[in-house]
């Protein structure tokens, strides 16, 4: 697509925005950036080079004028599709795309893409060492941390893109029917929908009912994955989710499942994240023991079940990147002993008391933090002992005076980060921080 003196207008200034706005300065378009906190939102370093660059900066927040006047709006994920400025655009009849389907455009390798309610981040990075493994020049970006507009330049270059998207990703994609889509396309401008190679559907459960009216809307965001799929592409769904067979009967794509009971492939693998890998790597010819020798190095991912250390024969476990009930569920079915929980953070709106039964078989007391400490306590406080803190050092300090040799200590928070820190990442760092610097 040739963007060349067009104004396109970045709404969300963050890590993602500032990349789409370099793809836009490569691609010789016009870049108009806006973000409701104004200049406080860009580092020093990226002003310096957006006004190097010619960048326009929105300098108080979103000026409705300037993004009426725009060829296109692309929207940040931190942006919902709802939002009024949303509104604005499209009562001028201009193009909103998100950034993952307008960094699509500029694309030239295929795509694998990967969602669910928990485990995208362990399955996109298996995939990508699977592919890499067997020789194959591939990129993972995405909900990860690496934001895809800064790759599809060299995508030229590239066998494959693995990318992990979160429903605040997918729920900006048009529809398929969309007047902007290719051949008709707007104002000399032609989108293509996006379209991955192979879509990867983990699992649905409850999550980000902050950002969702309800669980509807959020599985309707999840399902955009295969939107613009056709029966040469591929959907991999999990055949033991309930969520497989409300999808499989309007998908036009190929599908394949795992965990398959009479799977004989996965006969050997218990581990359902090494199982999609497996189906995904089957799919672009990787075979069974390059699977296996991949999965056996494999030391999991920063800030999942990661042990920072043990301590007077207590094991301390960094599970920061859990910012669900369900994969705060997982954790405990991981951790076959006694268990002191640090959990809280901000409040996604989600029901605590679902696993209510697996907090009473194994945890013996919970230490809580954030906006969500009070929430949490109520859910719990009938079956163990419930303890809230003011901050993570105080939760961290007293979880190592109550445990004793032979417990896990777990910080599995189950919430988001943004009360109290910049990201899940920052999060589980200080965690870290915190508990090697016990004496």
């Amino acid at each position: 697509m040739d963007i060349k003196g067009k104004k396109i207008t970045i709404i969300g200034g963050k890590r993602s925005g500032q990349a789409v706005a370099r793809l836009i300065i490569a691609q010789e378009g016009i870049v108009f950036l806006s973000d409701q906190q104004g200049m406080t939102a860009y580092t020093k370093d990226f002003i310096t080079w957006a006004q190097s660059h010619d960048v326009t900066f929105d300098m108080e927040g979103h000026d409705k004028s300037m993004i009426q006047k725009s060829d296109v709006v692309v929207l940040s994920p931190g942006v919902p599709v709802n939002a009024v400025v949303v509104d604005w655009a499209r009562q001028a009849d201009i193009p909103v795309l998100g950034e993952i389907e307008f960094s699509y455009q500029f694309c030239r390798a295929p795509v694998i893409a990967v969602t669910g309610s928990n485990g995208k981040t362990t399955v996109s990075t298996l995939t990508y060492q699977v592919l890499k493994s067997s020789g194959y020049n591939v990129q993972l970006c995405g909900n990860i941390g690496a934001p895809f507009a800064d790759y599809v330049g060299q995508s030229s270059k590239l066998d494959y893109v693995v990318l992990e998207l979160s429903s605040f990703q997918l729920e900006s994609l048009l529809n398929a029917d969309s007047k902007y889509f290719y051949p008709a396309g707007y104002k000399g401008l032609s989108f293509k929908g996006f379209c991955p190679h192979i879509a990867v559907f983990l699992n649905f459960s409850q999550n980000h009912l902050d950002r969702h009216k309800d669980l509807a809307e959020y599985f309707d965001a999840k399902r955009k994955i295969f939107r613009n799929q056709t029966k040469e592409q591929f959907a991999v769904l999990n055949a033991q989710d309930g969520s497989s067979g409300r999808l499989s009967g309007c998908l036009s794509s190929t599908i394949r499942y795992f965990n398959h009971s009479s799977s004989k492939k996965e006969s050997d693998m218990k581990n359902p994240n090494f199982r999609t890998v497996r189906v995904v790597a089957d799919i672009v010819g990787i075979n069974h023991e390059r699977c296996l020798d991949v999965f056996r190095r494999f030391k999991g991912v920063e800030h999942r079940m990661e042990f920072v250390r043990e301590r007077n024969g207590v094991k301390y476990i960094n599970d920061s990147k859990a910012t669900t009930v369900a994969s705060g569920r997982w954790a405990l079915n991981n951790i076959h002993a006694p268990i002191i929980m640090i959990c809280g953070g901000k409040d996604k709106n989600l029901d605590f008391t679902v696993i209510k039964v697996d907090i009473a078989r194994q945890v013996k007391k919970i230490y809580v933090i954030g906006e969500a400490k009070d929430k949490i306590r109520r859910a719990y406080k009938d079956i163990l002992n419930v303890v809230s803190c003011s901050s993570l050092e105080e939760a961290v300090s007293l979880a190592s005076q109550t445990a004793r040799e032979g417990d896990y200590v777990l910080f599995c928070p189950m919430c988001a980060s943004f009360d109290m820190f910049d990201n899940f990442e920052h999060r589980g760092k200080v965690y870290k921080k915190i508990v090697t610097q016990l004496k």
